[in-house]
């Protein structure tokens, strides 16, 4: 079942989404070589909390950490641990909060330094494949619509999607309906109605689609230990069109980044 939110409740969500980017823009300037993924979940827990919200993920699922931090070959869930990053690493981030009793999902997917041109193309790529897929996220379209518009733009790049992880509907769960898979066909699939929040979130690997999962029951990776990138945004429908309820704004101030990718989304602008 589809849980459409009124306005004010997708105001609310915007603060929740806004927890989550502002966390991000503050991890984005302290990871750098060196530091570990322990560090990062213990300064992300705490800036969280002190913007009156809770980590999302911590303890969900008997989750151990507040950051999924998913370098390299990971593709998402990787668990926060004590080895320090690399220099020419890529790191992705997914954070989740809760506020005003509903949730803010977000990730990005971070260069360590000088990263190989060829990964540097991937994250360019995943990450314009999310505007992609949420420019078809307007009312009367499909689920299909999204995942048709990811699939062709990454696959023609020959990058390999990833079928088993998906977006999702987002609000007082984390997880809602309906499913949003990085793939499909158009036409088919829940057909958006106004009011309804979802997460959209392309997970694009260097090399085959295919993955496994580590013993620890969470950490995902590709099959073929090439680089994975994962970029996410929370998403309403307003007024028939994609409104952002996340932003990168604050990732890119910390890192220096001028951007105009998300004006399209936008009725007024982010304030830093």
């Amino acid at each position: 079942m589809i849980h459409v939110k009124s306005a004010e409740e997708i105001e609310l969500m915007r603060e929740s989404a806004l927890v989550v980017s502002k966390t991000l823009g503050m991890l984005a300037g302290e990871l750098k070589p060196g530091v570990t993924g322990l560090q990062l979940d213990r300064l992300a827990e705490e800036f969280i909390r002190d913007q009156g919200a809770e980590p999302g993920f911590l303890g969900m699922y008997d989750f151990p950490n507040t950051l999924n931090i998913s370098p390299d070959a990971q593709v998402v869930h990787g668990i926060p641990n004590d080895e320090p990053f690399r220099e020419g690493s890529v790191v992705s981030i997914d954070c989740g909060s809760i506020k005003n009793g509903f949730y803010g999902d977000h990730a990005y997917t971070f260069a360590v330094g000088e990263i190989a041109p060829e990964t540097q193309k991937l994250l360019e790529v995943t990450k314009a494949s999310l505007y992609v897929g949420i420019r078809e996220f307007t009312l009367g379209n499909r689920v299909g619509d999204v995942g048709h518009a990811i699939q062709q733009f990454c696959e023609a790049e020959g990058y390999g999607v990833v079928r088993e992880l998906v977006g999702h509907g987002l609000g007082k769960k984390l997880h809602e309906a309906p499913e949003m898979p990085n793939y499909g066909k158009r036409g088919r699939g829940k057909k958006f109605v106004e009011g309804m929040v979802v997460a959209i979130e392309p997970m694009i690997n260097l090399g085959t689609r295919r993955i496994k999962q580590l013993r620890d029951g969470w950490t995902i990776l590709t099959a073929d230990g090439k680089p994975s990138a994962h970029f996410e945004h929370d998403v309403a429908l307003v007024d028939g069109k994609p409104e952002l309820l996340s932003t990168f704004a604050y990732i890119y101030e910390a890192l220096g980044i001028e951007s105009d990718e998300e004006h399209e989304f936008r009725k007024n602008p982010i304030v830093l």
